[in-house]
Order: structure tokens, then C-alpha cells, then sequence
């Protein structure tokens, strides 16, 4: 993790999202929104503005995503500039749409950290991960 990652003050979201009604799903979602407020006391710069979650919701197609969508606008909107979610495939199923979508916040100011891979999208090499496709 970079320096300024630790001292950089942010407004910060959290994504979580399940896609299915099972029991042990939606349980997971709930954790999935624990597990952030947790790692939100490591960053003490972290100021956490909202939280977005898609529940029992397909992830295979991002505009199905009614709170995806929503947080993509608020992006545009600059009402903050970090999305934190906890996998790369909670936040998109396949690789052009993680990347397009990406690029796009990046334009407008807006990072992304995919904390279970520890890619930061600001960073230089994020690109390359996020292609790679192995996560």
C-alpha cells in the first residue's frame, strides 16, 4: 500500500452485493457490510459517505444493478473518490465491463480499491491486474 493511501483524506463507499435469495447469501451480504465498517478503522482518513448494495441481484450484467448504477452516478456527480469493495467479481463478472467502468470512474476522479486482490486503481500496474483476468 502507498503512503498516501494511509494519509490521504477520502470520501469513501462501500459496494457489496449478493445474487441470490439463499439464506446463506443473504447472511453473507450482512457480513460483507461488517467486514467494510471493520476495515474502515484501518484508515483513519476514511470518511464513509454511503453504501451501496445489491441484494439478490445477478452481477452479469452491471445496468441490472439498480444501486451499481446509482453509485456510478454519484461518482459522476463527485460525491466521493474511493469505491471500496471487497472482490474484483462483486464489483463486475467479466474483465471488458471491470474495465471500461474503471476507466471511466478514473476520468472522473474516482478510485476503486478491489481489497481482497489489493488493486488500487490509481495505481500504475492496476490496468495490467485488472486485465489479467486471475481473480
Amino acid at each position: 500500500m502507498k503512503s498516501y493511501q494511509m494519509s490521504m483524506n477520502r470520501k469513501v463507499v462501500f459496494y457489496g452485493r449478493v445474487s441470490t435469495e439463499h439464506e446463506a447469501q443473504t447472511y453473507a451480504l450482512s457480513n460483507q457490510m461488517q467486514w467494510y465498517e471493520e476495515l474502515r478503522k484501518s484508515y483513519r482518513n476514511w470518511t464513509v459517505v454511503d453504501r451501496y448494495i445489491d441484494d439478490r441481484i445477478t452481477g452479469t450484467q452491471t445496468k441490472k444493478r439498480p444501486e451499481f448504477m446509482r453509485m456510478i452516478e454519484d461518482a459522476r456527480l463527485g460525491k466521493f473518490d474511493l469505491i471500496v469493495t471487497r472482490e474484483v467479481s462483486r464489483f463486475a463478472r467479466n474483465t471488458i465491463d471491470c474495465l471500461e467502468i474503471t476507466r471511466q470512474l478514473k476520468n472522473w476522479g474516482v478510485e476503486v480499491f478491489f481489497v481482497q486482490e489489493g488493486i488500487w486503481t490509481m495505481e500504475n500496474e492496476s490496468e495490467m491486474n485488472l486485465r489479467s483476468g486471475q481473480w
